[in-house]
Formats: structure tokens, sequence, C-alpha cells
């Protein structure tokens, strides 16, 4: 998979918000969604797109527009026509003076405004872009980004235009892929033109020095990398790889290695319930530990962190917060005491066991000297007596890990 493909693979819509605009002039719309990334196109009839602190941009039909957030911006039949309406987070439509406008413009399915014989047709759609990865992305887009699709790439407007309107079984898949391929025309035109930047990822790749040792990266983060063997795969000396590299994307091989891992474990903790021992080994870090020291010291918070702020509600899932108390128990509690843990409405129970001599002993799992156990949590719900209760218990899986050796002296 390419560069482009796998930004792409993360940035995919997902029950996206996709909406058909009748607008009769005069019209001015204030968008004030935040939308991370959003598409606009006309049906027909035009627009201006005009960024706040950016130059005016018209669109006609058969032009798509790319919108980088969080910035605001207005749409209208004129540079220059007074905002007659306001659209905030969340599609929530208004009047200047905050009146809701929903229903009162609300015309069928996904389509809203006002039905009359001189409009103009628009189509939009906003991404909501959490992965780390689409960043990568997102930090080479221009605040606005037009481009007039070809031959191959316009009719996908035209269907998106038909499909939007229909209501059927499955319509929110279809609408997706139309969009992604409608955004994948616009970046893929955009990319291969001359007002693209030269520099970064996307024309590195295609160095013959530097775009297989990006694919290399890719493949395999979690393997254990230097510029020394990655340059024997390439196929080159160590300096000569070093030099390339930094000279197209300003910065080393193990540099840019070091944040695709960091950013490939930001999206792990964030959409799975891996421990972050688990989520380490995945992107090439031999502990818990050190995933957590390089997390911090670039992102300025801990893994734990970072997964309670990308959580909706700032909540843990339940393996991750069991983890949690079996690290609370096996630092303060006593070898024969049981402790009982009320976290949002669960019960979890840990109970450390017997201590035998050099052995420590918690829930049947142990340490023996010199070594280091990793804990999984694997929830197993079952109820018990009571109408609203629920006794969740945890089953715990281990890794030994044996210290590394100390080479003699």
């Amino acid at each position: 998979m390419g560069a482009l493909a796998e930004l792409l693979d993360q940035s995919r819509a997902r029950g996206a918000f996709l909406l058909r605009s009748i607008l009769t002039a005069p019209w001015s719309l204030r968008i004030e969604d935040r939308a991370p990334l959003s598409l606009v196109t006309m049906i027909r009839g035009h627009a201006w797109i005009v960024p706040d602190g950016g130059e005016p941009v018209r669109i006609e039909p058969g032009d798509a527009a790319l919108l980088r957030g969080p910035d605001c911006y207005t749409l209208a039949d004129q540079p220059g026509r007074p905002v007659q309406i306001v659209v905030h987070a969340g599609q929530r439509c208004t009047t200047l003076q905050g009146s809701d406008l929903a229903e009162v413009m609300r015309l069928g399915v996904r389509t809203w405004g006002e039905d009359s014989a001189e409009t103009s047709v628009m189509l939009s759609g906003t991404y909501q872009l959490d992965s780390e990865i689409s960043q990568r992305l997102m930090r080479m887009l221009p605040p606005v980004l037009t481009r007039t699709l070809g031959p191959a790439d316009a009719p996908l407007i035209e269907l998106l235009g038909r499909e939007v309107v229909r209501d059927e079984p499955g319509q929110e898949l279809i609408l997706d892929r139309l969009l992604d391929l409608v955004l994948v025309s616009v970046l893929r035109s955009w990319l291969s033109s001359e007002e693209a930047p030269k520099a970064g990822w996307y024309h590195a790749q295609h160095d013959p020095v530097v775009g297989p040792a990006i694919r290399l990266l890719h493949a395999e983060p979690a393997y254990p990398w230097t510029v020394a063997n990655l340059a024997a795969k390439v196929g080159v000396s160590r300096a000569a790889l070093a030099r390339r590299f930094t000279a197209l994307l300003d910065e080393g091989p193990i540099s840019y290695l070091t944040s695709w891992r960091l950013d490939l474990a930001a999206d792990l903790l964030r959409e799975s319930d891996d421990t972050v021992a688990a989520v380490a080994r995945q992107v090439g870090y031999g502990s818990a530990f050190a995933l957590s020291t390089a997390f911090k010291r670039v992102r300025g918070v801990s893994p734990q962190e970072h997964r309670q702020a990308n959580r909706p509600n700032g909540r843990l899932e339940p393996a991750t917060r069991v983890l949690q108390q079996v690290e609370a128990v096996t630092s303060q509690d006593s070898p024969h005491r049981r402790r009982s843990v009320r976290r949002s409405g669960v019960d979890s129970h840990v109970a450390p066991a017997r201590r035998s001599p050099g052995r420590r002993t918690l829930a049947g799992l142990h340490e023996e000297p010199g070594q280091r156990t990793e804990l999984l949590a694997v929830p197993i719900e079952r109820p018990i007596a009571g109408p609203d209760r629920e006794l969740t218990t945890w089953a715990a899986d281990q890794r030994v890990v044996e210290p590394p050796s100390v080479p003699d002296r």
C-alpha cells in the first residue's frame, strides 16, 4: 500500500454528514461547524467560498473544493453578501438571532433550503478525522483547495447528487464511499499538479532510495530498525540513505520512524482496548514504560491521558480500568487482602493470593525475580442476584518478558 493510500484509508468517511442544499439568491451561509475537513461541490449554479482572512474562490458545476478545518468560512452567491444563516457544530442551523431553522427549511431526505425555480444546488459533506495518521495528510493541505474534475471523475458528482436524496437500506455506506471517491479524485489531481508542495512524504515515496525505505518502515513499524539495517534492505550505504532521507523529509530515518510509531500508538490507544504494553509491542517499543516515556516527551501527555481525552466522555474501557486497579493492588495491598472497587456501575474484584519466598502472586499470576509480567485483562460478564446489577469478573493472561542479557565485559 502506498503512502497516500495508507493516509486515505485512515481518512475514509464513516457515517459522514452529507447534505443537498437548495439556495435562492441572495444567499449567504456562515459555516462555524469546526469540521476537520469539508467537501463542497455544485450541481447547479455557482457559489463563492470566502475563508476568514483569505481570498474568495468561485466554484461551479464540475468543481470540488476541500476546506481544511477548524477555521470558519462563508458560502454565498456573491462575495460580501451579508450572512443570513449560521451553521454551528453538529450541523445545527440558525438565524443570526439564534432561531433554529432545521424544520423550517427541511425539504426532504438530506435536503435543505428554499424550493423555487431559480436556485443553486450545492452538495456538502464533512469528515470527522480523529486519526493521527490522517493528520499527516491534513497538514499538507491548504486552507481551501479547489479542483475541476476531469472527464473520468466528473460523473462521480452527478452520481452523488442522485444518491444523496435516496433513503434505502445501506444508503449511508454508499454515500460514504462516493464521498471518498470524490475526495480521492480531488487529492490525486492536486498532488500531481504544480500547486502541491514538492517536499514531504508524498513526493519522497517516489524517490528510488527514500521510497522503499518509507514503505519498509510503514509495513513493519515494530521491527528493530537502525539506519544500517534499513540501508542494507534498500541497497545503499548508511550515509547515502541518511543524506537523501533528510534532504527530502527534513528529518532522518529514525526520527521519522519514531514519529510514525507514536502516531500509530495514538490511534491504537484511541480505537482499541489494548493495554499500553500491548500497544507498545505493536509499534516497536519493548515495554509500556518505554512507550510512555517517548509518548509524553513528544506529546506532553501519557498514553493513558491521551486515551482518556480521546474516548467519549473521557471514560476508559473496562479492560483499561481493571488494569489500573490491578496496578493499585500490586503496589498498595497486603498479600492477603481482598479489594473491591466500584467504578461506572461495575464491581471489579481483584484478589492477591498467597505469597511465597522470592515470588509475588496476584490472581494466579506470578513474577520470578528478574522477570517482568505484563497483564492482559479480559472482561467476562455474568448476571448475579438482583434485577439491576451485573458482576464483571476478569480473566487475565500473562506474558513473561525475559530481561535483556547483559554482555560480558
